[in-house]
């Protein structure tokens, strides 16, 4: 019998695009399964993309152009949306995010002009903020925002403290009172990490690495945001303070709330509804590992899927950990005969992936 499927894929980050991966997904399916009809709904989980699918999911959402201080201080073109209620959401991988770098700054990349984008959005009038921060190049405690916004975090002598995670080490002073108001509607944290802001699940050791720090520089860093929370008085085990190098912490010490960056996605899409009236779901990411089931993008699909008492499939990059809640999944690094095959051209093999779920329904 016809199915209705749902493509739900997250981007597959450095090789394509949530949107492409999705269509791809639904060519490979319908090549094996032609007479099913097919629902494409590409997702984003608060990182890369996010602002993207709210465009697509928003009829009459604008994109607002800006120019900002990129994460190691050369200007970069960026942009911030605005949905027609009035709320704006920021992007932080668009601002201040690790595909603006041509090379790791583990210690000096800074969340500036992300908080260059915040106030940007306020003086538009928005009435509440989004703030989809995923994809952070920086580990700077959200500090580089915080000062754009009008914080001063001052060193012994008075002196603003030096950008990026390396000038935490020397704040001694954190003057929080010329930081803006919040909207009136709220400042919301889209956000799939829930790692705290220090320790050995926290935003120097389980994060660092991926910024390019090495052991030497991931002591650095934390020393340097234990300083900052010691200095701010702010919970550094709260939920989510650890995300995107410690922004979530700087954010919740501004009065902003954490939430599931891609249950908000969703929602906007009205994925909920079209899963309910769908017989099977296809989903995915770049890697699917350990760290995706704590509100990841394949994570929040398959729970919908499982809601609705569907079938939930999985296409990833790479997979590295245990695929027990879906009915089949797939790898492209397996299918293409490495990782490297695999990026290089992600679509073709997100259709041959497509195919083989396709082939297991019976």
């Amino acid at each position: 019998m016809p199915y209705s499927v749902v493509f739900a894929p997250d981007s597959f980050k450095g090789s394509a695009s949530a949107a492409s991966v999705a269509a791809a997904l639904a060519e490979g399916w319908s090549s094996v399964r032609p007479g099913d009809r097919v629902l494409l709904a590409p997702m984003a989980d608060g990182g890369e993309g996010t602002l993207d699918a709210f465009e697509l999911a928003v009829p009459g959402s604008v994109r607002r152009p800006i120019r900002v201080t990129g994460p190691v201080g050369v200007e970069v073109d960026a942009s911030w949306l605005l949905l027609p209620d009035g709320t704006a959401l920021v992007e932080l991988a668009e601002t201040s995010g690790l595909g603006l770098l041509t090379a790791f700054e583990p210690l000096d990349a800074t969340t500036a002009g992300f908080g260059q984008a915040i106030a940007e959005a306020l003086a538009a009038g928005a009435t509440r903020l989004l703030l989809a921060i995923g994809g952070s190049s920086s580990t700077d405690g959200g500090a580089g925002a915080l000062v754009a916004l009008g914080a001063r975090l001052l060193d012994a002598e008075g002196r603003p403290i030096c950008a990026g995670g390396r000038g935490l080490a020397d704040l001694v002073t954190a003057d929080l009172t010329g930081l803006p108001p919040l909207p009136p509607r709220g400042v919301r944290i889209l956000s799939d990490v829930t790692n705290p802001l220090l320790g050995s699940l926290g935003a120097a050791a389980v994060f660092g690495p991926q910024k390019g720090a090495d052991a030497g520089q991931v002591a650095v860093l934390e020393a340097a945001l234990t300083r900052f929370a010691a200095v701010l008085g702010r919970p550094s085990d709260a939920v989510g303070s650890g995300a995107a190098g410690g922004t979530g912490y700087g954010l919740l010490a501004w009065g902003a709330v954490l939430a599931p960056g891609a249950e908000a996605v969703g929602d906007a899409l009205g994925l909920p509804r079209l899963v309910t009236s769908a017989d099977a779901v296809v989903t995915g990411e770049g890697r699917f590992d350990s760290q995706s089931a704590a509100g990841k993008v394949p994570d929040y699909v398959s729970g919908l899927a499982r809601a609705a008492g569907l079938p939930a499939y999985l296409a990833a990059g790479s997979i590295e950990a245990p695929t027990d809640s879906f009915a089949a999944a797939a790898s492209l690094s397996a299918l293409a005969g490495g990782s490297a095959a695999a990026i290089a051209d992600a679509t073709r093999w997100a259709r041959v992936a497509g195919a083989e779920l396709a082939a297991t329904v019976v």
